[in-house]
């Protein structure tokens, strides 16, 4: 890699200017069109191991502030 750093203006983006085929290709107007994706309305997730993980951190915050709790009123007694 060069340590010769360029000018922020004078930095081109990696990514490409024009999304299709290009008309030099053979490609056509109706090429763009039909390459163009379709739009889904209905998208899917699946967040059940998620679900799983709150739970789980869920089962043990209540379960150390169960304990903190019944150590507070066993301590005094335990401390004479």
């Amino acid at each position: 890699m060069s340590k010769i750093k360029k000018a922020r203006k004078l930095r081109r983006p990696n990514v490409p200017m024009m999304v299709g085929p290009s008309a030099a290709a053979g490609g056509g107007e109706e090429s763009v069109i039909a390459a163009r994706p379709t739009r889904v309305d209905t998208v899917n997730f699946d967040y059940t191991h998620i679900k799983k993980d709150l739970t789980r951190i869920g089962i043990l915050a209540v379960s150390f502030i169960v304990a903190l709790v019944g150590l507070s009123f066993v301590m005094p007694y335990l401390v004479k």
